[in-house]
Formats: C-alpha cells, structure tokens, sequence
C-alpha cells in the first residue's frame, strides 16, 4: 500500500486549521474580551504559518505571518480586539484558502487589498508594507544583545524521531530562534545510533541553545508551538553570575544532570526520547488518518463478504452436513460484526456539518443588514459520511432561503412584536432508520396565497384547483418557482429548491415543510443513517421477493381469507383500537397471482405514521446490501434499491416513506369517499 503524500497530509491538516481558525474567530465576534479564543487564534495561525514554510507554501506562510502579527499585538495588549480586525481575519481565512489550494498562483493583488484591511483595522503602525511573497525571517529583525533589558536563556530541546518524514523541519525551528536574538547553538549528537543502526529517515539530534534576547519566555516558547505537544523542551533564564562563567556551552548543563557530566547526556536522551514516543504512540492508537477512498474500498468489500456469507447460508441450512451449518453460523456472525464495525468507521457527527454555517450566516448577515443568531441543536447525531457530504449544497440553499425569504428586517421584526435578532435553528435527530434534520426560523412564515397565485400563473396547477396544505407547500419545490418579489444575490432566480429536491430524492430521503404565516417556517430532512448496508425483512411478494427495512418494521400479523374479504371495501385493520391503512403489495405490483391462504401483514412506521403492507409470506431477516438502480429507473419511486441474494437472485427494497404517504393517499381518498 503507497505511502501517504506528504503535501497531501498537510493540505488536510491546514484545511482542518483553517476551520479552527474560522471557528475561534466567530467565537472571539461574539465576545471580543475572550482571552481564550484570541489565543486559540493566534496558536492556530502560527502553526499554519510555520508548517506552511516548512512545505514550501511561501506565499502562504508570509501572508499568514502577517495576520498572525497583528493577533500576537492584540495578545500582548498592543492592540484592541474590535470586529473590524476580526472580519479583516475572517476576511483573510478564504484568501489563505486560495493560497493553500494553488500555492503558485498569482495572489498578490488580493493579498494586497486584505492587508490594507487589516492594516486599517489593527492600526497603521502594526503590520509593516513587505511584499507578500517576501521570507517571513525578512519581517523579523534580530534583536541586539546589547539592548538594556535583554536576558539569556539556556534552552535544550529533542524532537521525536519521525519528524521529518511528518514534515518538520528542526532547521527552520533554529532560524526562528536566531530572528528573535543572538544565538550559540550545539548540536547534541549522544543519541545516534551506530551507522549500521541508523536509519536516514529518522531525527536523532537534539539540540543545546544559548539565546540573548529582548523577547518574552512566551515568545520563545511560540518557536514550537505546533510541535510541543510531540518534543522535550528544556528552557530556563541563565542568571548574572552563570552568564560571566567562561566556561564552553557544554559545560552549562542543565541543573538535572549537573551531577555526572560524563554519563548524563546519554542518561538525558534515553529518558527524553522514552516519554514522548509513549505519549506519540498513544495518540497514533486514539487517532489514525485514513482516506476516505480506502473507507469506500472496505465497504465495497465487507459488502461483497456479506452477499457471500448469505450464499454460504443458504447451502448450509439446505445441507445435512452439521459442520457446515456450524462454520456457517460462525461466518455469519463475524460478517456481522465486521460490517457493524466498519459502518461505524463511516459514521460522522453532524457537527462537522453544521459547523461550516456559522460563517455563512456571518456573512449573509453582514449582507443583508440583518441580525441573526445561528442555533444548533445535535451535533452529535452520527450519520454516513457520504450522507453528510452530499447534504452539504442542499442545506446552505435552505439556510439561505430562510435568511433571504423567512427572516425580516430588525425594523420590520421590531414592528411585528419580534425581537430585532431573528433566529435559525439546526437541529439533527435520530429516529428508527432515518435521521431527521431540520432548518427552523422564526421569520415570517410562508405566505400560501402568493404561493397559489404564482404556482396558477406559471402554470403549475390549474386557477382554483383543490389542493392539501401539503400539497401545496410542495410547490415551492417545483423547477423555476419562486415567490421573491426581485432577483437579490441571494435567491429569487427559481434555482436552488427544485435541485434541494432532487439531491434529497437520491439520498432516499424525503422533505416535510410546516409553515405558520407570520410566525416561522421548519422543514425537515428524512434521511436514511446508511447508504451501504442495511437490515432487512425478506419478504414474498407472489414470486418475487422483497426487501424492506428492518429499522421501519414495528410487528406482524397474519390476515386470513375473511379478513381480507370484509376489508375489500376499506382497507383498514384494527391494531390495538387504531385503525391502520394497508396495502396490497400483490395488487401495487401486478403480480398476476393467487393469494396465498395465510397472509401476513407487516406494519411499517416513520415516527408516528404507520401503514400495513400485506405480503404473501415472511421468509426471514437478511442482511441487505444496497446497490442503486439503473437511471432508467429512476422514476420508479417506490424501491429505493435493490440487492443480490443468496441465491443470485435479485431483491428490489421497497421505500418505506413512498409507501407510507401511498397509505395515508388512499386513507384519505376512502375517508373524503365515505
């Protein structure tokens, strides 16, 4: 298996800083005196500016260095914390972006414009006028040792053995500490291995620093602050009377080894380098990178092993042979927990899903002169990591149409009796099979006259046509509609809502909309947790066989022939005093055959709605592998997939939300009939 591409790693690993940087700048905009989030900002954009150096990203780096420049000065209380710089930062974030993902373009116009920005929000003096793509040490002066308030530090310092092939490089990490004043430097060479022991690829030397300097024990500390959590540091102040000793460097060591000279440097080195590989290897247990590509690749073959695993267990229970069944068994119960564990391997928090709206809704409010407060609501709801990718698009349409059509001005929401900040709210659950997302605002509401009115002039249903309130909240759905009285940045073009619809079709996922007029909209996201793997009921269907969720099933029931012939007029059955529509699957699927004598009827719900799919046998559970039907199919809404057998045999998988709005289509229809 290749080896990961260095640059490939640290192009995640800054995407992923970025984000944290993003994060904690949208936090600090909230509340400018958290010290905290200044720091947690401040750390970020230094470790992006050193590794990005370290990577060759140049122009990255120095445009980086400069925003961090103006944070450090705001730490130090040189400077204010005040929204202008923070958007400048903000700002700044999507242009390191661009950096990061053509690192040799031609950005120097755009940098130019951000820094002057942020020369204005942070104060004329702060960010000294270098070209962009200069080398950061050029912004750095060397401080004088013979400045008054200078002071001498002895540093000792080892980092772990993989570091450079991590990327780092120790001797960046000496030119930043030779920028921050006069410098005697010795390498510590104890710890290398024989050369027939030795590996090129792996750091042995440590390091041994005399620095006079102007600067803070913080300051130098910030040398290493994207590796301290992986290297041994020794730092201390070398007083007066140590300073005057004219003594070599080796003979200052430091106060832990004073003791035996001649055995310690070894001693120090076997017990510096113990710690953090312990520390590293722990880290690399709780936490192990892997592309998604190779995810995909597992799944597509736990997937073949359970289809072959359901083969296996079909010739088994048909043979006499005992061994068989009971290796038989056993597959199929390591299969299980294997495909178990890898779906859980797949399985991601929505949060890193709702965590990239906060700088949408930021924006958009800046846009529109609205004020707006994005709640979220559980983050820790885990769906497939494919599910949440492609839910991305169709969620920032919505967001935005809540914020475009729902929310209203802070005048006119101050005039309704509304608080002048309008809220949206995120919110993710789970329920059976599905998780439901949901895009709530207390806006205004949707208006069903305007959307009757401009459905009847484009065409969409004829002028006085009876429709549900269901069915007319559908509309907005519809290609090329929209109730936007003028054509903004945002909406108003009739795009977006129909492409809403069909992503989440694809997903086989549904959308419910409630709406009341003035007071707010919510609409909700059905979506399927998996859509690799399932737990299924195998059912028949005259002679063909059926797949239906397991997760939607609540029981069964036997229907006999005079049950079936005294609700031929109203297809309902009585379960514990409700009455639940069914459905004849023989009679939706044109089987063309006989009903068996012995029905069954399987009852399937989607939160509190339930209906009755009638089936002619029960042949047992089935671990389902789905595979997407051809686009010649596509139209076909009432399988969401289909699956191979044991047997070789092919298994549609009905689509539970489709069958149960069918359902409630005919409860209604017989009720309006009655």
């Amino acid at each position: 298996m290749n080896e990961l591409d260095p640059i490939a790693v640290f192009r995640t690993e800054a995407a992923e800083q970025l984000e944290l940087i993003e994060a904690g700048l949208l936090d600090l905009m909230r509340d400018l005196s958290d010290r905290a989030q200044i720091d947690a900002v401040f750390r970020g954009l230094h470790t992006l500016k050193g590794s990005g150096s370290m990577f060759g990203f140049d122009q990255l780096a120095a445009f980086t260095h400069h925003c961090e420049t103006a944070f450090d000065r705001v730490r130090k209380g040189e400077a204010p914390a005040t929204k202008e710089l923070v958007g400048a930062v903000l700002d700044a974030q999507g242009h390191m972006q661009a950096l990061l993902e053509n690192p040799n373009g031609d950005h120097e116009a755009m940098s130019s414009v951000l820094l002057d920005k942020l020369r204005l929000a942070v104060g004329a003096n702060s960010v000294t006028a270098v070209p962009v793509a200069a080398p950061i040490a050029a912004t750095s002066g060397n401080s004088s040792s013979s400045a008054g308030n200078s002071k001498t530090w002895y540093l000792k310092f080892s980092l772990p053995a993989n570091s450079m092939a991590n990327g780092t490089n120790p001797l960046g990490l000496l030119d930043e500490l030779h920028d921050l004043g006069e410098c005697r430097i010795k390498a510590d060479i104890d710890a290398v291995p024989p050369l027939p022991d030795l590996d090129p690829r792996d750091l042995h030397i440590g390091w041994t620093v005399h620095l006079t300097t102007e600067k803070s024990r913080s300051d130098i500390e910030d040398v290493f602050i994207f590796v301290m959590d992986d290297m041994t540091m020794e730092l201390r102040e070398i007083q007066a009377d140590q300073q005057q000793a004219p003594a070599p460097i080796v003979a200052i060591p430091p106060a832990s080894v004073a003791e035996a000279p001649s055995k310690a440097p070894a001693q120090q080195s076997d017990a510096a380098k113990a710690q953090p590989t312990d520390a590293k290897s722990q880290k690399q247990v709780d936490n192990v990178r892997i592309p998604a590509l190779r995810l995909d690749e597992m799944m597509d073959r736990v997937g073949e092993l359970v289809i072959a695993q359901s083969r296996l267990s079909q010739m088994a229970n048909s043979a006499a042979d005992l061994g068989l069944r009971s290796v038989s068994e056993e597959i199929e119960r390591l299969a299980g927990e294997l495909r178990d564990t890898m779906m859980v391997l797949r399985m991601m928090p929505v949060a890193s899903l709702f965590s990239r709206f906060r700088r949408l809704v930021h924006d958009l409010a800046r846009e529109t002169g609205k004020d707006i407060e994005l709640i979220t609501e559980g983050e820790s709801t885990e769906v497939d990591k494919t599910v949440i990718d492609r839910l991305a698009d169709p969620l920032v349409h919505l967001v935005r149409n809540s914020i475009d059509h729902g929310l209203e001005s802070p005048n006119d929401r101050i005039a309704a009796g509304k608080p002048s900040v309008g809220r949206v709210i995120l919110s993710a659950h789970q329920t059976g099979s599905e998780v439901i997302i949901s895009i709530k605002d207390d806006g205004r509401g949707i208006d069903r006259q305007r959307v009757r009115a401009k459905a009847e002039a484009n065409g969409l249903i004829q002028p006085g046509a009876q429709l549900t309130d269901k069915e007319l909240l559908q509309l907005i759905f519809q290609p090329g509609f929209s109730t936007a009285e003028k054509v903004t940045n945002l909406s108003g073009r009739g795009v977006g809502m129909d492409v809403v619809k069909k992503t989440i079709e694809t997903l086989r996922g549904s959308i419910d909309i409630a709406s009341d007029f003035g007071k707010g909209s919510d609409i909700a996201l059905r979506i399927p947790l998996t859509l690799a793997i399932i737990d299924g009921l195998l059912v028949r269907v005259g002679n063909g066989r059926y797949v239906i969720p397991l997760a939607a099933v609540e029981e069964c029931l036997e229907l006999s022939v005079e049950q079936d012939l005294r609700s031929r007029g109203r297809s309902f059955i009585s379960l514990r005093d409700d009455l639940v529509p069914f459905l004849r699957l023989r009679e939706l699927f044109r089987t063309g055959t006989e009903p068996d004598p012995y029905q069954k009827v399987v009852v399937i719900s989607t939160g509190s709605q339930r209906v009755g799919l009638v089936v002619d046998q029960i042949i047992g559970d089935h671990q389902t592998v789905i595979k997407s039907m051809s686009k010649l199919h596509d139209h076909v809404s009432t399988f969401s997939g289909a699956t191979i057998l044991g047997d070789g045999n092919v298994a549609l998988i009905l689509d539970v939300v489709h069958l149960i709005a069918a359902g409630q289509h005919q409860e209604a229809q017989l009720r309006a009939a009655g």
